[in-house]
């Protein structure tokens, strides 16, 4: 499956950006899909991952109440509504997908990777 992230872009600290992940070529509904970012200078770390269904979902301890994962399977599209945005959340954020029933939260496990997209948090 190929994977087209978009949606980052610059905002204020306390505002709200929603990331977008498009897939194509594969069946969606069969992948358990996650967002990961990576800082400057710092390594890619999980943000958020949700099921194959939609009835799971994990988050990264310092998003969980202010980040927010779905998908619309026929769509083929998994989302991430990010809200309270803050300067530590400055990122390139990257869309991921494992064809999996069970959600992981390392990078190792996922195997199709979209470009990135660039959140830019300002003071």
């Amino acid at each position: 499956v190929q994977l087209q992230a978009s949606g980052g872009g610059l905002v204020q600290a306390g505002g709200s950006l929603k990331l977008s992940c498009a897939a194509s070529g594969g069946t969606f509904s069969t992948y358990a899909m996650a967002w990961f970012r990576q800082a400057p200078g710092k390594e890619r770390e999980f943000v958020a991952g949700i099921t194959w269904n939609g009835i799971s979902r994990n988050y990264k301890d310092s998003v969980k109440g202010r980040f927010t994962i779905s998908r619309d399977n026929a769509k083929k599209t998994v989302y991430l509504q990010m809200n309270s945005l803050k300067t530590e959340d400055t990122a390139v954020y990257y869309c991921a997908a494992a064809r999996s029933i069970a959600l992981y939260t390392i990078s190792i496990s996922y195997d199709n990777w979209g470009q990135g997209t660039l959140v830019t948090v300002s003071s």
